[in-house]
């Protein structure tokens, strides 16, 4: 999963961050696989070969880990989107970079994606806000950047395409691993880039 952290100056803080970013991703693997309620603290020490109580020394708890994955997601997310806007010379390549952006997470990130899709309601009342705050901000980012190529269409119906959009690269973790039909990587990365482009702009 993506490191939000900034990079360590210590020898020691390095390990330390290397060490909460390889529980992440061990979590996010076990949410996926047998959801939230199907894994213990042992469960995400056991994954990454450490004693369970050893995972209280970079989280308080279960909900936090899952907290940290799903708010670190959306930051990077929004981040990236934002990196990519800053960088795009006009609204079309922006939207094709955007694109590109998008499917590159979504198929380095898919049990990331699964666990955004079924759990995102076991988080407390605090976090679920600010992992949607930073959903909706990304979305905007998107609707903005389709207003600009598509001004003759209400804003509703953008941030509906959007959305549509996101349905359609977020499928990847249940389309693409479907046992003997998977395609090549770079065809996935096509298909996808081709059909969301489609999507949002016919």
């Amino acid at each position: 999963m993506a490191n939000t952290l900034d990079t360590p100056r210590t020898e020691r803080g390095r390990q330390k961050a290397d060490r909460r970013a390889s529980i992440l991703g061990a979590a996010a693997t076990l949410f996926a696989e047998r959801g939230y309620a199907g894994v213990t603290i042992e469960d995400l020490g056991a994954a990454v070969g450490v004693s369970g109580p050893a995972v209280y020394r970079h989280f308080p708890g279960k909900a936090a880990v899952l907290a940290a994955i799903l708010e670190g997601t959306s930051r990077t997310l929004l981040n990236g989107a934002e990196r990519v806007l800053d960088e795009a010379p006009d609204a079309a390549s922006a939207l094709r970079s955007l694109i590109r952006f998008h499917v590159d997470f979504a198929l380095r990130e898919a049990d990331v994606i699964v666990v955004q899709d079924r759990e995102l309601e076991q988080l407390d009342a605090g976090a679920r806000h600010e992992v949607r705050s930073l959903q909706r901000r990304y979305v905007e980012h998107w609707v903005d950047t389709l207003s600009r190529l598509r001004p003759d269409q209400a804003e509703t119906e953008l941030r509906f395409r959007a959305h549509a959009a996101f349905g359609l690269l977020n499928s990847t973790p249940h389309s693409a691993r479907i046992p003997g039909r998977r395609p090549a990587d770079g065809t996935i990365r096509g298909i996808l880039e081709e059909m969301a482009w489609a999507s949002l702009m016919s």
